[in-house]
C-alpha cells in the first residue's frame, strides 16, 4: 500500500468503546490504521462507568473515550475528528471514505456507528441525574430506591418487572399513550407489585445542588418521588453506510455480523451497538478485540501460504519485518516496548545477593 498519508490499510469509523478498541489492535498489531469519529455517541453520555473492570466510577464517558484516543495515538494510529458521509468501494477492491473535508483510502473498512436512543417528549430528566439509557449498567445504582420505567411497549413492562430485583417502589409511565404490550404481558404485568401510571408529566423536580432527580408531577396534580430511571421508547440503528455497502441487516435493523464483526460484504466490518447483542461497554471491547484480531490475521504478510512460496519463493531476510517503518519506530520508543525505558530495579536491601555470601 502506498504510505500517502490518506491510504490506510484498516479504516474505523465511530469512536466508542468498540471502534476504539478496533484501532488499537490494528495499530498494535502493525496495520497502518485511522479513526474516524464525528463525536458524541452513547458513551460520551456516560457520567459515570460501570461494570468496565479496571475502571473506576467516577471515570466519565468522555475521560474513557479520551484516554482511548491517546492509546491508539500512541501506538501509530491516526485519530481525525470528521463525519463520514460516505463509503464506497473502488474498483481496485479498496473502500473510499469521504467526510465534508476529507477522503481515505483503506482496505478494510470497520464500521462503528453505534444507535441512537429514541428520547420521549419533555419534561424529563437531567440525563444522567435521573434519567439513564442502560438498564444493566445503572440499575445497581437504584437499589432500594424509588424508580419508574416510561414506555408502553413489551420493552417497558419487561424492564418495569426486572426492577422489581432492586426495589420494591417501580412506577411504569405511559404518558398517556394506550400500552400495546401483549395480553400474556398484561396479565403477567398484573401479577408483579408495579403501579402503571397513565397520566403524563407536567414537571420535574431535581435537587438544586447536585441536579439529581427528586420527583415529578403529574397532570392529575399528583407528585411522585424518583430517584432515576428508564425511557424504553427503541432505537435509530446507523446503519446509513452499511446499507450503502450492501450488507445485511437482522430483522431487527441491526449490521448482520458474524462472530468477528465480519458483514455479508467482503473487506466490509461491523462492531459496537450497531451490531446485534448487548449494548454495554465490557461487550464493545471483546466485539473490538475479535474484529482486530481477525482483521490482522487477514491483513498480515505471514505466514506466507504454500501456493505463495511456491510461486514466489521463500521469504528473503530484506522482506522482514512486514510492519511499516513509521509504525515500527514507534513501537521502537513505546513504553510498552521491551527495549524501551523502564524504570530500575531496586533490590531489597534485606534480601542476600551473591556478594553477601
Amino acid at each position: 500500500m502506498s504510505s500517502s498519508e490518506d491510504e490506510y490499510e484498516i479504516a474505523v469509523v465511530g469512536g466508542g468503546p468498540a471502534g476504539l478498541t478496533t484501532a488499537l489492535y490494528g495499530a498494535r498489531l502493525g496495520h497502518e490504521t485511522v479513526l474516524i469519529d464525528r463525536g458524541g455517541g452513547r458513551a460520551a453520555m456516560m457520567a459515570d462507568t460501570h461494570n468496565v473492570i479496571g475502571i473506576t466510577e467516577e471515570v466519565s464517558g468522555n475521560e474513557l473515550l479520551a484516554t482511548g484516543r491517546e492509546q491508539v495515538q500512541s501506538y501509530g494510529g491516526t485519530f481525525e475528528r470528521g463525519f463520514v458521509t460516505d463509503v464506497v468501494e473502488t474498483d481496485d477492491g479498496r473502500f473510499r471514505l469521504s467526510t465534508n473535508d476529507a477522503e481515505f483510502l483503506a482496505e478494510r473498512v470497520v464500521l462503528a456507528t453505534g444507535f441512537s436512543d429514541e428520547r420521549p417528549d419533555p419534561p424529563l430528566p437531567r440525563n444522567a441525574r435521573g434519567l439513564h439509557w442502560c438498564l444493566h449498567c445503572d440499575a445497581y445504582m437504584f437499589v432500594d430506591e424509588p424508580v419508574y420505567v416510561m414506555g408502553h411497549g413489551e420493552a417497558a413492562a419487561h424492564v418495569a418487572m426486572i426492577m422489581l430485583n432492586m426495589t420494591d417502589e417501580v412506577d411504569l409511565l405511559t404518558r398517556g399513550a394506550e400500552p400495546t404490550w401483549s395480553e400474556e404481558t398484561a396479565a403477567q404485568l398484573a401479577a408483579h407489585p408495579v403501579d402503571v401510571v397513565h397520566e403524563d408529566i407536567a414537571g420535574v423536580e431535581n435537587d438544586p445542588d447536585s441536579g439529581w432527580l427528586e420527583a415529578m408531577q403529574f397532570e392529575d396534580g399528583t407528585r411522585r418521588e424518583y430517584r432515576g430511571g428508564f425511557p424504553m421508547y427503541g432505537s435509530d440503528y446507523n446503519t446509513a453506510l452499511a446499507e450503502g455497502l450492501g450488507c445485511d441487516l437482522t430483522e431487527g435493523g441491526e449490521v448482520d455480523v458474524d462472530d468477528h464483526g465480519r458483514t455479508s460484504v467482503d473487506g466490509v466490518y461491523a462492531v459496537g451497538d450497531v451490531t446485534p447483542g448487548h449494548n454495554q461497554v465490557p461487550v464493545a471491547l471483546g466485539q473490538g478485540a475479535k474484529a482486530g484480531i481477525a482483521l490482522h490475521k487477514e491483513l498480515r504478510e505471514f505466514p506466507r501460504s504454500s501456493e505463495e512460496i511456491e510461486a514466489d519463493g521463500p521469504v528473503g531476510a530484506d522482506e522482514v519485518p512486514a510492519i511499516p517503518p513509521e509504525l515500527m519506530a514507534t513501537a521502537v520508543a513505546h513504553e510498552g516496548h521491551a527495549g524501551g525505558p523502564r524504570e530500575e530495579a531496586t533490590a531489597d536491601p534485606d534480601t542476600p545477593t551473591a556478594d553477601d555470601d
